[in-house]
């Protein structure tokens, strides 16, 4: 049986027919444009996209899994934001090859997320490529402020969410580039397959005072630290052995903390603020596990220190145009 080739606007209304709606949606996708209705809150606004070949492989991943992590990525900016997601537009850059049932089931993961994170699909586009592109637009806002690169202060502690490395881990171990026990492997590659977005941690950051400074780490945290650094004009220490290694990286990497600074797409957060809370206390007010791993100090630069050794490092990590190809 030979495949019908996709109809442009048929595709459009099949796959729009049951995505989220809520009330602050006045119309959806149908028109030129949605219609939302206001917030009294400042608005966020971020887009990110996801390039077949440089972000992931369709013979790693389900469509499912692949539709949920490209609405994941754009909630995490807005998650370090410290904000509330609220409705997204969706682009399609479809090549040939692909079968209705196969946007069928990317839409089914991207309705999950996106009802999970309470987010309105409210539109979008479809055109022809030679690889398969999703690109999303997320608008959110932020009922107690915004979280941003430029507020880190010297004295600040230097704290992360959750664990680092795991993902660019488990994309060696997809690409066969390193060995791991069953449930290891299967832990990794999940953390690279099915990022977690801490929407609610960021949200319960922005009601500390002062207001952390906080950055997604999306690039790697080196690159991401970077980031802030640049922005507010400081400088930092962190501690090697206070990274966050979760116990599938030690099973395979060991002691080795190379993928843990530089690896990306971990979409853990990173923030900064004065050292009053404990880990143990501030991951029971955010409700994720919390390590605090470094200090904000004068300067410009960063130092890892570790094992009696202090050493400059580069804030290298994932590039968009460097890294083309996964």
């Amino acid at each position: 049986m030979v495949a019908q080739p996709l109809a442009e606007f048929n595709l459009i209304a099949r796959l729009c027919r049951r995505l989220p709606h809520g009330r602050r949606t006045l119309l959806g996708a149908g028109d030129d444009c949605a219609v939302m209705a206001p917030s009294r809150f400042p608005q966020l606004f971020t887009i990110d996209s996801m390039v077949e070949e440089v972000h992931f492989r369709l013979e790693w991943t389900s469509p499912e899994a692949l539709g949920a992590r490209a609405l994941t990525v754009n909630l995490s900016d807005i998650a370090a934001m410290g904000g509330r997601p609220l409705a997204a537009v969706v682009n399609l850059a479809i090549r040939e090859g692909l079968e209705q049932r196969f946007f069928d089931r990317l839409y089914r993961g991207l309705g999950r997320a996106a009802r999970a994170a309470g987010v309105d699909i409210v539109g979008g586009n479809i055109t022809r490529a030679e690889r398969l592109e999703i690109t999303i637009a997320l608008l959110g806002d932020a009922p107690h402020g915004a979280m941003r690169r430029d507020r880190a202060r010297v004295g600040d502690g230097i704290y992360v969410t959750g664990t680092l490395g795991d993902a660019a881990l488990g994309l060696r171990v997809l690409r066969g580039e390193a060995q791991a026990p069953p449930a290891a492997r299967r832990y990794l590659v999940g953390r690279f397959h099915a990022p977690t977005a801490r929407l609610g941690a960021g949200q319960k950051l922005t009601r500390l005072r002062p207001c952390p400074a906080a950055i997604d780490v999306s690039d790697g945290l080196w690159q991401d630290l970077g980031h802030i650094l640049e922005r507010s004009g400081v400088g930092a220490e962190i501690v090697a052995e206070a990274l966050p290694l979760s116990p599938a990286y030690r099973a395979v990497a060991g002691a080795d903390i190379t993928l843990a600074c530089r690896g990306g797409d971990d979409y853990e957060l990173l923030f900064c603020m004065p050292p009053r809370f404990g880990e143990k206390a501030l991951a029971r007010r955010l409700g994720v596990p919390v390590a605090r791993i470094g200090t904000i100090v004068r300067g410009r630069r960063a130092r890892l220190t570790g094992g009696g050794r202090h050493r400059r490092e580069s804030f290298a990590g994932w590039d968009q145009l460097r890294n083309l190809s996964t």
